[in-house]
Formats: C-alpha cells, sequence, structure tokens
C-alpha cells in the first residue's frame, strides 16, 4: 500500500472533480469525523459515471426512471471509492460537502459541519472489493495524518448518524477488516 498525501485540502492520490456542492463549514469548526457511505447509480450498478454527474449537478434523470428522485438534488461527498479502488475527489476537505443530511452523532447534530464524507461505490447488501478496502485505508490514514482529531473511534457509517433513515454502509461492511489496519 502506497502512502497518499493531503495538500491545500486535496488528496494527491485522487482523481479532482470539482463539485458545486459544498460550502464553508463554520468558523472554527475541528474536522473530527469521518462517515462512510455507499452509493450505486442506479442502485446495484457500477461504473456507470453516475454518481460523479450526480456529485456534478449533471446527472440526466431522463436516463433512468429510478433518476426521477433525484430531482433538484444536491448532494456531493468528499471522497468516492470506485469497486476497483480508484479514488475521486469531489470537495476540498477543509470545505462543508452535503454527504450527511439531517445528522447527530454523540450530541452534535449537522455532522457535514464537522465530517469528511466517504462514499464506497456499492450497496448495503453485497461486500465491498479488495481494492476498495486498500484504497479506504490509504485515504483514512492520510486523513488522521492531517486531522489529528479523527481517531478511529470516530470513524463512523452513516446509518450510525441518521440510523431512522440509512443503513449504509451496511451489514457487508467489515468494521473489522478496516479497525485491525489502521495506522
Amino acid at each position: 500500500m502506497h502512502a497518499c498525501s493531503i495538500q491545500n485540502g486535496w488528496l494527491n492520490a485522487a482523481k479532482r472533480i470539482i463539485s458545486p456542492h459544498y460550502d464553508e463549514r463554520p468558523d472554527g469548526m475541528i474536522i473530527d469525523c469521518i462517515v462512510l457511505h455507499c452509493i450505486s447509480l442506479p442502485e446495484g450498478q457500477f461504473g456507470t459515471g453516475y454518481i460523479q454527474a450526480l456529485f456534478t449537478n449533471s446527472l440526466n434523470l431522463q436516463i433512468h426512471p429510478a433518476f426521477h428522485q433525484l430531482a433538484g438534488m444536491k448532494v456531493s461527498s468528499h471522497i468516492l471509492i470506485e469497486r476497483q479502488g480508484e479514488i475521486s475527489q469531489f470537495v476540498a476537505f477543509d470545505k462543508r460537502a452535503w454527504h450527511a443530511g439531517r445528522s447527530i452523532f454523540q450530541g452534535h447534530p449537522e455532522c457535514n459541519d464537522f465530517s469528511i464524507g466517504i462514499e464506497l461505490e456499492g450497496t448495503a447488501d453485497m461486500p465491498y472489493t479488495n481494492e476498495q478496502y486498500d484504497a479506504l485505508l490509504k485515504v483514512i490514514s492520510a486523513l488522521m495524518s492531517t486531522y489529528p482529531a479523527i481517531t478511529s473511534d470516530r470513524i463512523i457509517g452513516h446509518s450510525d448518524i441518521a440510523p431512522t433513515r440509512k443503513t449504509d454502509p451496511g451489514p457487508y461492511f467489515s468494521w473489522s477488516r478496516l479497525y485491525n489496519n489502521l495506522p
């Protein structure tokens, strides 16, 4: 596993795709949490490019009937890790990506304010790939080096911060594999 680093809020190992869906974090906000998600568009289909289109506000909603429910949705994540391990970054880490929605973690609402969102291409009901775990560990290692307030107990799933609306990354995500291989 080759190390990667962060410079000016951007991961050197990531393909940079700029999303318009971000804003400033509140003044003085410390980045101290990573939220793991999963996404596929359409559900269960991979490598379509539709995730990138959604995050950059360029998704043609007429391509698939399931996309109609995404009309007007403005979402982004800091990082997307595709099935083969390719890493893309949409929002600089020092900016607030719009990934968590209404959420609360350890009594603190609005997790977008203090978290970094990482999307894994997949679904909540299937395993992730070895390449995704390898890439995820590289990304998290760089984040923990850059943002020391992020500790292993502050790497959580979307389901942990919005349990009544979200299930991702799902039961097939191996938390033990992640935690056992963190720096």
